[in-house]
Parts: structure tokens; C-alpha cells; sequence
């Protein structure tokens, strides 16, 4: 009998869209351009620089790729439905949509907490950055993320698939993820939501504790600072990391481990989309935020070079200030 019914579901209808259609076609379209733009930027300037070949950079080269990949899943979806009268989503698209939405997340969680560590290793480390953070290392913990997030999401499409849905496929969310369709499920949900609770313990809450962590260790060598505006600099750098990923992690858990008691559909729809639409343009903004006059400079640089070729700038490539300078890019600078 539960095979039969969920045979019988070929779409869901997802019910997010019921006011405001020109205004949240708009805001997406809005969020979306800006996201696309900002991490497109990022990825061309760090490919084709020879001089932001180096361990953040490479990472942030995969942030701002994985931040694409992110919004494209969910996004375009989401500004089709709204256009129509009724928004809907095939059945097998349902689960695609789900199993490249967590794989995403997942890969987000581990490379967030891969940088923190990079971050770490350059300040707190600097004597074996060069071994500890070498090609080698950040190619395979690059991987390592892209991989973890997408068995951590292989094992819950399965399970999510084995599900029975009976009747109307109603789905309270503007798009398909497990909470949504576990709560239109008909047949038991309990095994598939003790895994999805222990998979964002490990997936979500651990690597957000790894990076609060690293965070406070980066925090206490910068107080070691003999110059209060390195400081000054330094502790607005790390703020502003901290509240984007605060806010990632914050959102992504409250997603996938709140108490069914008092649930509430906008709430959720506002939730899922501060971390799946909102982050992912914010990123590329607060990333690249203290490397802005770096980029004008290098931008600055090329422009030179194209009109007189006996003039050479050398750009200063710093983490946090110019004080907080890896040794990779130290040995970049003087070389």
C-alpha cells in the first residue's frame, strides 16, 4: 500500500508563494543578479591572477563556486513558480532539487571550517603554514568537502525516497528540502529524521564549533599585536566573518532541528532562505571585504602594465592586515 501511494505522486505543489508574487519575483531576481556577479567576479580575478595563488584564496576560488552552484539549485525554480499561478515541482525534480540543495550545504559546512582552519594555521602557525597548508593538502581537503556533502546528501535523498505520499502533495515551502517533505510524508518519518538529526550534528554543528573555536584562537594571537590599528582592523575582519557564518549555521540548524510544536511556514520559508538564498550573496561581500584595496590594486596594476611596460608594482598580499601576512605570501612578496 505505501508503494501505491507513492506512485500515485508525480509533483508536489509548494504552497510559499501564496502573496506578493511581483515583489518576491523581483527581490530573488535581485539577490540572484548580485550573487552571480560577486562570486563570478571573485572566481575570475583569483584564477586568472597568478598572484592570488595561495591557500585562502584557493579556498575562496571554491566558496564563491559552491555559492553558485548553491542559488542555481534553488533560484531560477523558485522565479519560474512565482510567474505561474500555481507553483509546482515534479516528483523525481523534488528529490534532484533536494539532493543537490544538501549537498551543497554540506560541502558549505566543511569548507567554511577548512578556511577557519587556514586561517588559523597562517596566524597561530607560521612557521609550519607552508607544510601544513601545501597544494597537496588544500586539493585534497577541497575534495574532501565536495565529497562529504554529497554522500551526507546521497543517504537522505535515499531515505527521503523511500517515503509514502498520499493524497494532495502539499508542500509548505517556496522549495523542496527534507523538513518540508517529511511533513507531508503519510508513511513513518521517525528513522529519516533521527539520521537528519544526527547528520547536522556532524555536518552542521560540529564544523560550526571548529570555526568559533579557530576564531577565538585568531582573536587571542591578534591581541598579542604590539599596533592597536592592526588590532582595530584585525577584530573587525574576524566580526565580520563570524556574523556571515554565525548567520549560515544559525539558520542552516534551526532548518533541519526545529520542534515540530509551534511551527510556523513563513517562518521556515524565511529561515531556509536566509541560508540557502541570502548567505551565498552575502559571502563574496564580506569575504573580499578587507582585500578590496588589494584588488583595486592589482586591478590598478594590470592597467599599467598594459600601457607602459617599465613600470612595476608588487602587490601587498595580506590575510587580515599587513601585519597578519602569511608566510607563503610573504615568501611570495619578497621573491
Amino acid at each position: 500500500m505505501a508503494g501505491e501511494n507513492q506512485t500515485r505522486v508525480t509533483e508536489f505543489m509548494l504552497l510559499g508563494f501564496s502573496h506578493g508574487q511581483p515583489f518576491l519575483f523581483v527581490l530573488f531576481l535581485v539577490i540572484y543578479l548580485v550573487t552571480l556577479l560577486g562570486n563570478f567576479a571573485i572566481l575570475a580575478l583569483v584564477s586568472l591572477d597568478p598572484h592570488l595563488h595561495n591557500p585562502m584564496y584557493f579556498f575562496l576560488r571554491h566558496l564563491s563556486f559552491l555559492d553558485i552552484c548553491y542559488s542555481s539549485v534553488t533560484v531560477p525554480k523558485i522565479l519560474a513558480n512565482v510567474l505561474r499561478s500555481q507553483a509546482t515541482i515534479s516528483y523525481c525534480g523534488c528529490l534532484v532539487q533536494m539532493f543537490f540543495l544538501m549537498a551543497c550545504a554540506g560541502a558549505e559546512c566543511a569548507l567554511l571550517a577548512v578556511m577557519a582552519y587556514d586561517r588559523y594555521a597562517a596566524i597561530c602557525q607560521p612557521l609550519h603554514y607552508v607544510h601544513t597548508m601545501s597544494q597537496g593538502v588544500c586539493t585534497v581537503a577541497a575534495a574532501g568537502c565536495w565529497l562529504w556533502g554529497m554522500l551526507d546528501s546521497a543517504v537522505h535523498t535515499l531515505l527521503v525516497s523511500k517515503l509514502s505520499f498520499c493524497g494532495a502533495a502539499h508542500l509548505q515551502h517556496i522549495f523542496c528540502d527534507a523538513p518540508p517533505l517529511l511533513r507531508a510524508a503519510c508513511s513513518n518519518t521517525h528513522p529519516v529524521e533521527v539520521a537528519l538529526h544526527a547528520a547536522s550534528f556532524f555536518v552542521g554543528l560540529s564544523p560550526f564549533l571548529f570555526v568559533i573555536i579557530s576564531y577565538l584562537r585568531i582573536l587571542a594571537a591578534v591581541l598579542g599585536m604590539p599596533v592597536a590599528a592592526g588590532q582595530h582592523k584585525a577584530f573587525s575582519t574576524c566580526s565580520a566573518h563570524l556574523l556571515v557564518v554565525t548567520l549560515y549555521f544559525v539558520t542552516a540548524n534551526l532548518n533541519y532541528n526545529r520542534p515540530s510544536t509551534g511551527y510556523s511556514p513563513v517562518a521556515d520559508t524565511v529561515v531556509s532562505a536566509l541560508y540557502c538564498i541570502v548567505t551565498p550573496m552575502l559571502n563574496p561581500l564580506i569575504y573580499s571585504l578587507r582585500n578590496q584595496e588589494k584588488f583595486h590594486h592589482l586591478h590598478l596594476q594590470r592597467l599599467i602594465r598594459k600601457q607602459s611596460h617599465s613600470v612595476k608594482i608588487t602587490p601587498e598580499l595580506t590575510v587580515f592586515t599587513p601585519s597578519l601576512t602569511s608566510p607563503q605570501e610573504n615568501t611570495e612578496q619578497e621573491g
